[in-house]
């Protein structure tokens, strides 16, 4: 029935197509009895009309069996399917009975198809038992003989497993004697070693011990002589050039009579002779280290970390030290003093690397050594009337050098005097 109305619909102009079943006129027959039998079912079921289109459309193909049931009687070879459709249709007298014919045919076919196909299996199922039974026993068969052949194989093994136990345990018996053996001749020859180690080792201690002697005295001897050298020579320099720096000063002649002395005529005023620049200064005064500068052969020592936390304590301590050396690079370019930056050991965790600016000396104390004891040790090392200033804030820092014969300066002068262009 759902055959035939989809059939129908696709022959029926778009006008004459039920509304429900209009967006399924356009699909292909079987897609439109599939997607569209709910509503058309429902559609033959509550619309006259419709369902009378579909039963003319069956009197087109079947006008025997409509014409037929339309008298009232069924063909005696009609399907009763069939029948009932048309029935159904055209709602002719007794089409009731004939839709539960057609229902109790398709009931006995069904299990007439079932009988047959149930004794089918059944058939198929005694075969396919019979076959696995013939393959079980041959196949039981098989494992016996391999069953009876690796029991064989077992036995074999056993036998090689007690020989292999056997002579297992002799060699262990010969393994546990030579290793006792040798854990004896082992121990003799650690207590000839240990001994041999420990009178090598006094040997060693002994030749280190003189050979440190020996350095020591060549370092002794070369270092008193190269320090006496340098601080005669250096004092020779600061002699010659304090008497160049006097000489300028004072204009001193080169000679004590010159030509043209004997030549009488009017001279200009003498200008006074200055004091020593700095002498009369203060430890804080603006103009204190520029004079100071200006001395022969200075020596500059700088307490390195007093002048970077004093000015710019905020930087990190790579920061401060960069900030500072290049500073007094400058400062060394512009005045051609002798300068030593001093920073405190204590102060890194490791050894730094640092490209210290041309002119500029870079010092770290030593491990248990703070760099105030390092700048005593630099102010001593040098020759007694030289030149040499000490930048530090820290109070015991300036008294210690100016007992030691140097110049004391606040680090706020250096951090101005850095600051000019």
């Amino acid at each position: 029935m759902l055959e035939a109305a989809a059939e129908l619909i696709g022959t029926l102009p778009a006008t004459e197509v039920p509304p429900p079943l209009r967006r399924f006129a356009q699909f292909e027959r079987r897609k439109r009895a599939k997607l569209a039998g709910q509503h058309i079912a429902a559609l033959l079921e509550k619309d006259a009309d419709f369902r009378v289109k579909v039963a003319e459309h069956l009197r087109d193909a079947e006008p025997e069996l409509v014409a037929a049931i339309e008298e009232g009687r069924v063909p005696p070879a009609a399907d009763p399917v069939r029948a009932a459709t048309v029935a159904y249709l055209l709602r002719s007298a007794g089409w009731t009975e004939l839709a539960e014919a057609a229902r109790a045919e398709l009931e006995r076919s069904a299990s007439a198809s079932e009988g047959e196909a149930a004794e089918r299996k059944i058939t198929a199922l005694r075969d396919e038992l019979a076959a696995i039974r013939a393959s079980r026993s041959a196949e039981l068969d098989k494992l016996r003989g391999e069953l009876r052949e690796s029991k064989a194989e077992v036995a074999e093994l056993r036998r090689k497993l007690h020989d292999a136990r056997q002579k297992a345990r002799a060699a262990e018996e010969r393994a546990a004697a030579l290793a006792t053996e040798t854990a004896r001749e082992l121990a003799t020859s650690r207590e000839t070693t240990a001994a041999a180690e420990k009178e090598l080792r006094k040997l060693r201690a002994r030749l280190e011990q003189a050979e440190s002697a020996a350095e020591h005295a060549r370092r002794a001897a070369r270092e008193g002589r190269n320090v006496e050298d340098v601080r005669l020579r250096m004092l020779l320099d600061t002699l010659v050039d304090a008497a160049q720096g006097v000489r300028r000063e004072l204009a001193l002649p080169t000679m004590i009579e010159r030509p043209a002395d004997a030549v009488a005529g009017i001279e200009p005023d003498k200008l006074v002779h200055r004091n020593l620049p700095g002498r009369a200064l203060s430890d804080d005064d603006p103009q204190l280290l520029d004079r100071l500068l200006t001395l022969p052969r200075v020596h500059l020592i700088v307490d390195g970390y007093n002048v970077t936390k004093t000015g710019y304590g905020e930087l990190p301590l790579a920061d401060q030290r960069s900030r500072l050396l290049s500073g007094l690079g400058g400062l060394a370019a512009q005045t051609r003093a002798e300068v030593t930056c001093v920073f405190d050991g204590a102060e890194l965790d490791a050894p730094v690397a640092i490209a210290a600016p041309r002119g500029v000396r870079v010092l770290f104390s030593r491990p248990g050594q703070t760099a105030d004891e390092l700048i005593g040790e630099l102010v001593r090392a040098e020759p007694s009337g030289r030149a040499v200033v000490v930048v530090s804030s820290d109070r015991e820092v300036a008294d210690a050098a100016r007992r030691a014969g140097a110049r004391p300066a606040v680090s706020t002068l250096l951090l101005r005097r850095l600051s000019r262009p």
